[in-house]
C-alpha cells in the first residue's frame, strides 16, 4: 500500500488498513502469509491474494434504481411539506446527482403549479419530482394536484400519507401506460409511495384496484387500454419504507419495518410475476453514513433523508427555525396532532425542545374530543385559549378560518354552518397549520408556537457534525450534506467488507469525519 497517512505514529499495517478504508473506490488484496499472521494489504494485484474490489457510492444502492430515474446516486432529498422542501432544494439535488422532490404538500394549487413550470425550466432533462399527500378532508384537492402534475409533464410524484389506494394516485400512475413492440409496459409516471405498514404497502405493490380502474374508465380519466396495462405493473415501482420519521411516521425502527416489507415485495413478486420487481427504498432516522450504509446493507435500493434537510440553506425554513434544528438532539422529538387528519386523531413527529406547539396542539384535541362545539367548552377554557393559543377571539380565528375557505372550498364553511363539531375543528386547526408557518417566516413573536417536522435523525446529524464544518448552518447545503453521508457510508461499507474479510478493523475507521467537497474522494462533477 501507498505510504501515506492520516494520522502519524500509525503502523504500517494500521496505515494500510487507513487508506484502505479512505481510497475504497480502489481495489485491495489481502495476502494471507499463514496461520498465526495477520493479513496484508497491498494495491498490487496478486493471482494469490483475495480481492476486495472498489466500492463507491454509485454502487450502494440498486443499479436498476439508477439506471430506472437517470440518476448517479442512490439518494433522494424528500419532499418537506409547505414548500420547505424548495425549488432550489429540488433543483440542487438533480445537478449533484440524485432525486429531489418539492415539497407541495399545505401549498396552494397556483404555488404548486409555479413550482412546477419553474422545475421543468431549471431542471432541463434532469430527474426531479413532486409531493402528493392525502387529504381526507379534501380529496378534490388531491384532485386537482394529479390535474397540475399531469398537465405539467411531471414524471415523478411522492405519495405519502396514504392509508389505502385513492382514484387520485392510480390516475397518475395510470395516465400515458403504452406498450412497447415486444410487449412490455412503458410507464411515463412513476409512483414513489411513502409507507410505514405492511398493509399500506401491499396495496402499492400490488396492481390497482379493479372497482377504481372501472370508475376512472367510466369517467374517461383513462382509457380501457391503459386500464389494461396497469393490471399487469404495480401502482408504484418504488416504495419507501418510512421508519422513524419527521411529519407522519409510525415510529417503527428500520431494522424491523425494511426487511418486512421486503419480504412483502418478494411475496406479491412472485404471486404476480411483474416484469420489473419494485425497488423498496429506506427513509427515518437516516442522518449519518453509518445509518446509511446500514439501510444499504439490509438490502435498501435507495435512501431518504428528510429532517436533516431542513437545516440547509436551501430549505424554506426560517433562520431560527433552522437554528432551532441545529440545535437538536436526538431525544427533543415528540408527536403532535397533524393538522391535516386532526380529527382523526393522526400524529405528526415534531421538534420540542424550547417548544410549547407539542403541548398545545396536544390540548386542542382534547377539548375537541372532550365537547361537541365551541359553545360547550367552559369559558374559563375558552378564555385559556384566546390568551395563550389563539393570541386572539375564538370568533375571529373563525372569520380569518371561513374567509379562507369561502375562496378555497366553499363546501367545507357550508358543513361547518352545518355541524358545529365540524366548526371546532376548523378552528382547532387553524392553529395547527398557521405553526407551520410561522416557521416558515420565522415570526419571532410566534417562536415558542412554531411546529418543525422533525424525526431523531436530526439530533443524530447534528452530533456527527459537530466540531466540522457541517456544525455551522451556513454551511449546511444538500450537496454537502448528501454526498457526506453517501461517501462516508461508501467508506464505513469498505470498513466492513474489510472486516468480513478477516481483517481486524480498528473501531476508529467506521466513522468518518464530514469534510468539504473538495476534500471527498473522487469529487463527482457538478453541471
Amino acid at each position: 500500500m501507498n505510504s501515506a497517512v492520516t494520522e502519524p505514529g500509525l503502523s504500517r499495517g494500521e496505515r494500510d488498513l487507513e487508506q484502505a478504508v479512505e481510497q475504497h473506490e480502489l481495489p485491495v488484496y489481502i495476502q494471507r502469509p499463514g496461520i498465526g499472521h495477520a493479513p496484508v494489504l497491498s494495491s498490487e494485484r496478486d493471482p494469490v491474494a483475495d480481492c476486495l474490489p472498489g466500492i463507491r457510492p454509485e454502487n450502494l444502492g440498486d443499479p436498476a434504481f439508477i439506471a430506472r430515474h437517470r440518476v448517479r446516486f442512490p439518494y433522494i432529498c424528500g419532499e418537506m411539506a409547505n414548500g420547505i422542501a424548495t425549488v432550489e432544494m429540488v433543483r440542487e439535488s438533480a445537478r449533484t446527482g440524485w432525486l429531489g422532490f418539492f415539497g407541495a404538500a399545505g401549498c396552494t394549487l397556483d404555488r404548486i403549479e409555479q413550482a412546477m413550470i419553474r422545475l421543468r425550466s431549471e431542471c432541463a432533462d434532469r430527474s426531479w419530482g413532486s409531493n402528493l399527500i392525502h387529504s381526507p378532508q379534501e380529496p378534490q384537492l388531491e384532485e386537482k394536484t394529479v390535474d397540475i402534475y399531469l398537465g405539467r409533464q411531471v414524471r415523478r410524484v411522492s405519495a405519502s400519507a396514504f392509508m389505502t389506494m385513492r382514484p387520485s394516485i392510480v390516475r397518475y400512475a395510470c395516465s400515458g401506460l403504452s406498450q412497447s413492440s415486444d410487449g412490455s409496459v412503458i410507464r411515463r409516471n412513476f409512483v414513489f409511495a411513502k409507507v410505514s405498514r405492511p398493509e399500506v404497502a401491499q396495496h402499492f405493490l400490488s396492481p390497482a384496484p379493479e372497482p377504481i380502474l372501472q370508475a376512472l374508465i367510466e369517467s374517461r380519466a383513462i382509457t380501457p387500454l391503459e386500464a389494461a396495462l396497469a393490471r399487469r405493473i404495480p401502482v408504484a415501482e418504488d416504495v419507501t419504507v418510512e421508519a422513524d420519521s419527521g411529519g407522519h411516521t409510525d415510529n417503527r425502527p428500520l431494522t424491523a419495518l425494511l426487511p418486512a416489507i421486503l419480504a412483502l415485495r418478494d411475496e406479491l413478486q412472485a404471486r404476480h410475476r411483474f416484469a420489473v420487481p419494485a425497488r423498496i427504498g429506506a427513509a427515518g432516522s437516516i442522518g449519518t453514513p453509518g445509518a446509511v450504509s446500514a439501510a444499504f446493507a439490509m438490502g435498501a435500493a435507495y435512501v431518504l433523508t428528510g429532517s436533516i434537510n431542513q437545516s440547509a440553506r436551501e430549505s424554506g425554513l426560517s433562520e431560527e427555525g433552522k437554528k432551532l434544528l441545529a440545535a437538536a438532539t436526538i431525544a427533543d422529538v415528540i408527536m403532535a396532532p397533524a393538522g391535516d387528519m386532526f380529527e382523526l386523531g393522526v400524529k405528526v413527529q415534531v421538534l420540542k425542545r424550547g417548544i410549547f406547539f407539542p403541548l398545545r396542539a396536544a390540548k386542542l384535541l382534547e377539548i375537541y374530543r372532550s365537547y361537541e362545539s365551541l359553545e360547550q367548552i367552559p369559558a374559563a377554557v375558552i378564555a385559556s385559549l384566546e390568551k395563550d393559543i389563539f393570541r386572539q377571539t375564538i370568533a375571529r380565528v373563525w372569520e380569518e378560518t371561513r374567509r379562507y375557505f369561502e375562496g378555497s372550498d366553499p363546501r367545507q364553511v357550508e358543513r361547518a354552518e352545518r355541524d358545529p363539531k365540524y366548526r371546532m375543528a376548523l378552528v382547532f386547526r387553524w392553529y395547527l397549520g398557521r405553526s407551520s408557518q410561522w416557521a416558515i417566516e420565522g415570526d419571532a413573536s410566534r417562536r415558542v408556537d412554531y411546529q418543525i417536522w422533525c424525526g431523531p435523525a436530526m439530533g443524530a446529524f447534528n452530533a456527527w457534525a459537530a466540531g466540522s464544518f457541517l456544525e455551522p448552518i451556513e454551511n449546511r447545503a444538500v450537496a454537502e450534506i448528501g454526498l457526506n453521508l453517501l461517501y462516508g457510508a461508501t467508506a464505513i461499507s469498505r470498513a466492513q467488507q474489510l472486516r468480513t474479510a478477516g481483517v481486524a478493523v480498528p473501531q476508529r475507521l467506521f466513522s468518518f469525519v464530514p469534510r468539504p467537497l473538495k476534500n471527498l474522494r473522487a469529487e463527482p462533477a457538478r453541471a
